[in-house]
């Protein structure tokens, strides 16, 4: 078989493609894609012979870029490569989104981690900066170890599998010691990204929530409802270790909630 024609074919189809059919070009670009991959890993003979040595991919790169006047460089045609064999280890081909979408993800080698977030970005439409700001952050890593066995299980989730650990909280005016309050502050001042944060579902509903318990009135820190479980949640702000007493009086207040504030929900509330 001649590997650089079949190689430079597809890719000349895909540029046509590119200007006739608008609608589907991020289907057939990934098509293209993982197709001048799967070339160039026969071509040098397959997986293993193809890490050892890229001779071919420069002679490839340096024939298209003159011969297309397109810059299908080395760096382009490698990730190409690993594209098609992300795919062959069980990633997800996601039509709607883009070859740029995907590209973000090539350095990764675990294949349940490119999943997640390529699943989050359909999920939450996830502009291409958006989902490279995840990727950043070590979302994947953040999340406790229980929830990524579940997501390689495909197990039933609750609200609290994806609350991260630790959950990011920027300092944006570098305050050298933070207190509850001026957390409360930080929180509030990115309200989107703190309930990012937390996962998928989350409204803000008040900060300082006054509720009345005997005669004494008590301010829960913020008040949250996720959409998704159906649930109240009760974040109580400490900036010291959680001890005895902080959990008790969350769980005051989560039977608070059950009694005076949850009347039309039957699901169990979590703090």
């Amino acid at each position: 078989m001649d590997y650089y024609n079949e190689i430079k074919n597809e890719l000349i189809d895909n540029e046509v493609n590119k200007r006739v059919k608008e609608y589907s070009k991020n289907r057939y670009e990934l098509e293209k894609y993982y197709n001048v991959g799967k070339l160039l890993i026969e071509a040098q003979g397959g997986e293993e012979r193809a890490k050892y040595g890229d001779g071919l991919i420069k002679e490839y790169a340096r024939k298209l870029t003159n011969e297309l006047n397109k810059k299908y460089n080395t760096t382009t045609l490698k990730r190409m490569r690993q594209f098609f064999l992300i795919i062959q280890k069980g990633a997800t081909v996601w039509h709607q989104l883009t070859w740029s979408h995907y590209r973000e993800l090539l350095s990764c080698r675990n294949i349940d981690k490119i999943n997640y977030y390529l699943n989050a970005t359909v999920k939450q439409n996830l502009s291409v900066r958006q989902l490279q700001i995840r990727v950043k952050s070590n979302e994947y890593e953040r999340l406790p170890e229980s929830t990524r066995n579940k997501l390689i299980k495909k197990s039933a989730s609750s609200v609290m599998d994806y609350v991260k650990n630790p959950i990011l909280i920027k300092n944006v005016k570098n305050y050298e010691i933070v207190s509850e309050k001026i957390l409360q502050r930080l929180i509030l001042s990115d309200i989107p990204s703190f309930l990012e944060e937390l996962g998928d579902g989350f409204t803000f509903i008040k900060n300082e929530y006054k509720i009345k318990i005997g005669n004494n009135y008590n301010y829960i820190d913020l008040l949250l409802f996720n959409i998704k479980y159906n649930a109240y949640v009760v974040v109580e702000l400490k900036v010291t270790e959680v001890r005895k007493e902080h959990i008790g009086q969350i769980q005051v207040y989560m039977n608070y909630i059950d009694k005076h504030i949850k009347t039309i929900y039957q699901d169990k509330t979590i703090g």
